[in-house]
């Protein structure tokens, strides 16, 4: 369908890439017109109603075990009072959403923007759906719209008692004016959202016929293994393709740009065999001497550097500092991390002179769209992408979309057969888009009452948007540096009120490619800004959690989820013997959070994590069951960037490449987690980030309780814990 098409080649690439920067682009929410597909039973864009009653929800936005499929579902059927046994929601594609300007709007889903960029507008597609169904009926009847109710999609006339089903009448209501304004229920009248409803995506889970993008057949499919050069900036020189081309079920060897070679083959397994064996030849370029020594120093000079950017400032820092009675001063560090999903980059194409189609499992459809209409060199209407569920995506399918070019470019050299690419385990492990490595000194001064009364926190390290979206930078400045740490803000606001502040950042860029790792650059925020406001509390000689409430008295909402999960957790109460307590309190992502941890450390250094307390303020709760899995999941992906988390360089290559020497944390490691969910109810926040954010400081904070050792940089593998 092509009859509403109007975007540029050009204009979609611009903006997609916009996008995948995690700007959000504008859009109308039409409900009809436009919205319409000539033949389709939709009501609206939102909702199709099939004649069996089952209520499909089309969402924009990606299921990668979140359960953002779920909860946006629950705010549609809630709005639209049909039967929640009978729901179920696909996926439009990022070609069909151009093609209807863009009538789903944003497709990504990163930065915990699922539900709480979403939840108006698929609210208000179920509500005009439901107007629009009852005035069907009341049509077929001869009656005012206004003498109807509906209970689970069962359409009543109170007077005559006659009732009809929506999938009787949907035909009928999808050729009717859309309304013009429609209301929304208020969130204490909620019965399907805001409950603990079963997930829609658990049984396909449970039962196997869950579909990923690995589990993609294509009639002729063949397989394709691919190795890029290994040090960062480095380009394929050559390779022997004779010496493989024989092997068993090899088709092709191709080079993939100018930094990679592929094996085409009947079996991946025989592709990575054939590719294994292949004598290639690389330019490992400028970057060849590049090591974690290199960058360390880079970052360390940035410290104490003349030059910086501002993120927050109030009041004479220099002054404040210079007379303080007493001055506390600590460096700390955040490694690179990688994402480790546990289903590697892969996508399947099909490309034909014609027409370009790409399967795989993508965090932006639109950034995916757009760069496999760059890769195909076709027109955007000719080309698309097929979405399926992530087998983790934590941010590096959100915004780097290389496997995707490399299945395009493979498919353009075997034109009209589908190639699934998979990228191997050490592949992916030497190519992601880490997590972004800073330092942060940080300096506070006391006075004699021990009250907090300057703080200066230097960050250096590299910015994500400069080696992303450059254009998303503010004169050079990247604001997504301060999050957690703004004056005011959705995206994390620094909730302490320090008369003298500034917190500033000297950006340093190292040859190693940045992404947005869950959480992002809220998690060494929180986790110098937690610990050191710890070492200040003991410095002043005061309780860890009256030091902060004095701080946060004008910020409510930072204070109450600190206070519950003091409470809950016991704080100033003895702990169980040998067992120590740490807390940590933050906000972003819209959300406020707060945990208080419970560890022991041995005499030798062995650390056990018994119990963490998290709270949660996401404002309105769709599904509490869901957002406490989702708090329980932040800590699993918080602490094990603290326990084994560290992406290291020699020789301007990745040193880690596979779970053997990049571990994650086993299930006998796992605290107990006690979640408080406790939505004030004016704000949407988000909940699939937030948590992980307290995980380290408050863990951290609780091992100097237990050994009087301050770890200032992870991973824990790295410390000694024994006792000082």
């Amino acid at each position: 369908m092509t009859a509403a098409f109007d975007v540029s080649r050009r204009s979609f690439l611009v903006g997609s890439a916009a996008a995948a920067g995690g700007l959000a682009l504008g859009f109308n929410i039409p409900f009809g017109g436009e919205a319409f597909a000539q033949g389709s039973p939709e009501i609206n864009a939102w909702v199709v109603v099939r004649p069996d009653d089952t209520v499909v929800v089309r969402v924009g936005r990606v299921e990668m075990g979140q359960g953002t499929l779920t909860g946006l579902a629950q705010l549609v059927a809630e709005e639209l009072e049909c039967d929640w046994g009978k729901v179920t929601t696909e996926y439009p594609t990022p070609g069909q959403n151009v093609a209807r300007s863009r009538v789903w709007g944003n497709f990504q889903t990163a930065g915990s923007r699922g539900v709480r960029d979403s939840h108006d507008y698929m609210r208000r597609g179920g509500a005009a759906a439901r107007q629009m169904l009852i005035q069907a009926a009341a049509n077929q009847w001869g009656v005012p719209a206004g003498e109807c109710t509906v209970a689970k999609g069962v359409i009543t006339h109170g007077a005559s008692g006659r009732t009809t089903t929506y999938g009787k009448v949907a035909d009928a209501a999808s050729k009717l004016e859309p309304p013009k304004d429609v209301s929304l229920k208020d969130p204490k009248d909620w019965t399907i959202a805001g409950k603990p409803v079963k997930r829609l995506d658990t049984a396909a889970k449970l039962n196997g016929s869950q579909i990923y993008s690995m589990d993609v057949k294509r009639p002729g499919m063949l397989n394709a293994a691919i190795k890029a050069c290994p040090v960062f900036g480095g380009k394929l020189k050559g390779f022997d393709a004779a010496t493989v081309e024989s092997m068993p079920g090899v088709k092709k060897i191709v080079r993939v740009g100018d930094d990679a070679v592929a094996v085409v083959a009947d079996t991946w397994w025989r592709a990575k065999s054939a590719l294994d064996a292949l004598p290639i030849e690389w330019d490992e370029g400028p970057n060849a001497e590049l090591s974690s020594e290199v960058i360390a120093q880079m970052l360390t000079e940035g410290l104490t550097a003349e030059q910086a950017f501002v993120g927050n400032q109030a009041g004479d820092v220099k002054a404040a500092i210079a007379n303080g009675a007493k001055t506390v001063e600590a460096v700390y560090g955040f490694p690179y991390q990688h994402h480790a999903t546990m289903e590697p980059m892969n996508a399947t194409a099909l490309w034909t002179n014609d027409r370009c189609e790409v399967w795989t499992a993508t965090q932006n459809a639109e950034a995916a769209l757009a760069t496999a209409v760059d890769a195909a060199g076709l027109p955007i209407e000719k080309c698309d992408v097929y979405r399926l569920n992530l087998g983790g995506g934590f941010g590096r399918r959100a915004t780097s979309h290389d496997f995707v070019r490399q299945a395009v470019l493979i498919a353009k050299q075997m034109p009209g057969t589908p190639v699934k690419l998979i990228w191997s385990r050490e592949e992916d492990m030497l190519h992601g888009r880490y997590h972004p490595i800073t330092q942060a000194r940080m300096v506070g001064a006391l006075d004699d009452q021990g009250n907090l009364t300057g703080l200066h926190m230097r960050i250096s390290g590299q910015s994500i948007l400069a080696g992303l979206n450059p254009q998303g930078l503010q004169n050079g400045r990247d604001p997504a540096t301060f999050q957690g740490l703004n004056a005011s803000g959705t995206e994390g606001v620094f909730g302490y009120t320090v008369p003298n502040l500034l917190i500033d950042h000297a950006m340093r860029n190292p040859p190693v490619p940045p992404g947005f790792w869950r959480g992002v650059n809220n998690n060494q925020n929180a986790l110098y800004l937690e610990c050191f406001m710890d070492e200040l509390a003991h410095a002043a000689g005061q309780d860890p959690l009256e030091f902060r409430r004095k701080l946060l008295v004008n910020h409510p909402k930072h204070r109450a989820v600190l206070d519950a999960v003091a409470e809950k957790a016991g704080w100033g109460t003895p702990a169980p013997q040998g067992v120590y307590r740490g807390l940590a309190q933050h906000m972003g992502y819209g959300s406020y959070v707060a945990a208080c941890a419970e560890v022991s450390v041995s005499d030798d250094g062995a650390l056990k994590i018994h119990r963490i307390v998290a709270a949660t303020d996401c404002g309105h709760a769709v599904n509490p069951q869901q957002i406490a899995a989702q708090i329980e999941g932040s800590f699993v992906f918080g602490l094990t960037a603290l326990l084994y988390g560290e992406i290291t360089l020699k020789n301007g290559r990745v040193e880690q490449e596979n779970f053997d020497t990049y571990p994650m944390m086993r299930m006998n490691e796992m605290p107990a987690v006690e979640s408080i969910v406790m939505p004030s109810g004016d704000f949407w926040g988000g909940v699939g980030e937030p948590t992980i954010f307290v995980a380290a400081p408050a863990v951290l904070n609780a091992i100097f309780a237990a050994t009087g050792k301050r770890i200032r940089s992870g991973p824990l593998t790295n410390a000694d814990l024994s006792k000082a």
